[in-house]
């Protein structure tokens, strides 16, 4: 074998070994933003060894089983409260890896431009989960039109509402859905990632909106078994980089707010 002949078999070699020693890390996300900021550290995640297999899903439900059952490897979809509650009610026990970003919840409407033109009786759409739900109703309460029974309860439900002056109709419906129903109610509370998707901007759009101090940091999840993962730390510490920072600030332009 001559040494131009040589030189090329070991660069076959090199190269099959850089391959083969690349650890996949599959991650479940909803599209907007959190797919969208997978993959744009997709490269350089790549360069450390990690090849990073996001798949799409549009519920709240899924991801969370799909890492539970050791299908995916972790998921980037969700905040805190709803970890909380998915594992008190399904007995599962996920873990927080590390925290990204903020999605500012907002109350939108195509019938009104203020909230001081909901009339008595409207109808009003929230997300039917717990924690959204009753990020929802704090919203509300905090824009004036609604006061619940306990402040500052996370999980509130319609049922905790205390004084209801305009006789809100309250619709508890699934979050994915909302966008599609803003037309046939009065207001709909909607998941920055799903008013994103459906083509509202949150800043321009909403007619209140949560504000930068929102404790609603949407994180990476895992499994105990393996959040101390080397190909983990490499993904969240490329999700916390000041390169995905200056990424998320470019991109939403303040409908998403970097957490770190």
């Amino acid at each position: 074998m001559n040494l131009k002949k040589s030189l090329a078999a070991l660069a076959a070699v090199a190269t099959f070994s850089v391959a083969a020693s690349a650890e996949e890390l599959s991650v479940a996300a909803t599209p907007v933003p959190h797919a969208e900021i997978l993959e744009f550290v997709k490269p350089a995640l790549a360069e450390q060894g990690v090849e990073l297999d996001v798949k799409v899903f549009t519920d709240y439900i899924q991801p969370n089983i799909q890492v539970d059952q050791k299908r995916m490897d972790a998921n980037f979809f969700q905040h805190q409260p709803y970890l909380d509650e998915f594992n008190a009610g399904r007995g599962t026990n996920l873990v927080t890896v590390t925290g990204v970003h903020v999605e500012p919840f907002g109350a939108y409407s195509s019938k009104i431009d203020s909230l001081e033109d909901l009339e008595d009786g409207a109808v009003v759409a929230i997300p039917n989960d717990p924690t959204n739900g009753g990020r929802a109703l704090l919203l509300l309460q905090k824009a004036g039109l609604i006061t619940l029974e306990d402040a500052s309860k996370i999980t509130a439900t319609p049922r905790d509402i205390a004084d209801n002056p305009k006789g809100l109709d309250f619709k508890e419906l699934e979050a994915a859905t909302l966008p599609r129903i803003l037309n046939q109610v009065d207001v709909a509370l909607i998941n920055t990632n799903y008013a994103l998707e459906a083509g509202l901007n949150p800043t321009e759009d909403a007619l209140v909106i949560e504000g930068s101090d929102s404790p609603y940091v949407n994180i990476l999840v895992a499994r105990p078994d393996n959040k101390d993962s080397e190909a983990m730390k490499k993904l969240a510490a490329a999700l916390k980089s000041d390169e995905v920072k200056a990424f998320i600030m470019d991109s939403y332009e303040g409908a998403v707010v970097p957490a770190f």
